[in-house]
């Protein structure tokens, strides 16, 4: 790898409307770098042959729904979160380990829009690489959490997993917070929402991980019911800075992480 230049990808089923690469490309320009950026959507039958492609020719890669389980039988390492998560989004190839920024990046983007979890009643929508690594952040911060995907028998894994509380309806409301890992509501599913109004009820805020639509039909819906939203959009900046940092073994800060988001909004 070139000092200041990098190669870097992102991987998932459809990434066609993903802003990785402006991220990236930022956030290493403000630290002198030069970054190349290539957005591969990929079949899960092209996934082995896309994954010899990206360890051979990429410095670091980060990975998306639905890959984040799968690449982990690629790898010599996981660490950190994704290895208390168990779940990738982030591989630097150099030493071929995973990691998880999904998890901080999450948090911190509850901590700055001023959602407390801590002693809160979560209930996490979906039980994928994005679920899990809500789930297990929210659980370290303190929150109470309980996760619904529709696959009982992944459910029932997961939550043995990660020591959290299953639930076999997502409709019937009485949770602190809500939060959307599902994906349901970008790409063709756009304009669905994974639950009803009836969900909302006794909720406070209601969180969507999706960024595009900027107001996924669950949050649409959550706002209809008088709650608070929030989308992944701070998320997807936030999770992309820690992922950088691992990429050039630079040491994390919130408030640069905070301060970089900002100016970015500003040049977009």
């Amino acid at each position: 790898m070139n000092d200041k230049k990098l190669r870097l990808a992102l991987v998932g089923k459809d990434v066609s409307k993903s802003i990785s690469h402006k991220i990236h490309a930022f956030i290493l320009r403000e630290w002198g770098f030069v970054c190349e950026y290539e957005a591969i959507s990929v079949p899960q039958t092209e996934f082995d042959s896309a994954m010899r492609r990206l360890i051979g020719d990429f410095d670091g890669f980060n990975v998306t729904i639905p890959y984040k389980r799968d690449v982990m039988g690629y790898l010599d390492e996981i660490t950190g979160d994704a290895f208390d998560c168990g779940a990738v989004n982030t591989v630097v190839t150099s030493s071929m380990t995973g990691y998880n920024t999904d998890g901080v990046g999450f948090l911190l983007m509850l901590r700055v829009a001023g959602v407390e979890v801590k002693g809160k009643k979560v209930l996490i929508l979906g039980g994928g690489g994005s679920g899990r690594s809500s789930a297990s952040a929210l659980k370290k911060a303190g929150a109470e959490v309980f996760v619904y995907q529709r696959r009982r028998e992944k459910l029932l894994e997961l939550c043995g997993q990660l020591g959290v509380t299953p639930i076999d309806d997502p409709e019937v409301g009485g949770y602190d917070i809500l939060v959307n890992c599902t994906g349901v509501g970008m790409h063709d599913t756009e304009g669905l929402s994974p639950v009803s109004k009836k969900a909302f009820e006794g909720v406070e805020y209601c969180v969507d991980l999706i960024y595009e639509p900027a107001e996924s039909e669950f949050l649409r819906l959550a706002k209809s019911q008088g709650k608070k939203t929030l989308n992944g959009a701070s998320m997807l900046f936030y999770q992309a800075y820690f992922a950088d940092c691992l990429y050039i073994g630079r040491r994390s800060s919130d408030e640069e992480a905070k301060t970089l988001y900002q100016k970015f909004l500003q040049m977009k």
